[in-house]
């Protein structure tokens, strides 16, 4: 009789999660978040905001926010190649939380690789309002 009860309220929480939601929001009323992606090989230009930030415009238009780890190069990356963590699955396809690697050649011949996230899209508002030497 235990382990009916379990399974029977494992099913029920597991229905409730796939319950129907409001357009745009989550079940506990908070806004969703719009998963976007771009293609890696389809990156049009990046600048560097802060220390570890970097905007990516993908060929869409779209403007990407990435938060890098650890990167030392950026400051004076001529270029730069996303790596999807998935190991190539999804063809280089990197979507809003995605981790995934930045590749940076360095001073010498060698190459640093860092991890990274990438973080959200920007509105036209928030890209218009970056100063204009991190607006890629």
């Amino acid at each position: 009789m235990r382990i009916l009860l379990i399974a029977a309220t494992a099913a029920a929480v597991s229905a409730s999660a796939c319950a129907p939601t409001t357009d745009g929001m989550t079940e506990d009323g908070s806004p969703r978040a719009e998963t976007r992606c771009f293609s890696s090989d389809q990156v049009r230009n990046f600048r560097q905001g802060r220390t570890g930030q970097v905007f990516v415009r993908a060929a869409s238009g779209d403007v990407f926010e990435i938060e890098a780890y650890g990167c030392n190069n950026l400051d004076f990356a001529q270029r730069l190649a996303f790596l999807p963590d998935a190991g190539g699955i999804g063809g280089g396809r990197l979507c809003t939380s995605d981790s995934l690697r930045i590749a940076t050649p360095g001073a010498s011949s060698s190459t640093d690789v860092c991890r990274a996230r990438v973080m959200r899209v920007l509105t036209a508002e928030e890209i218009a309002a970056l100063p204009s030497h991190q607006r890629p």
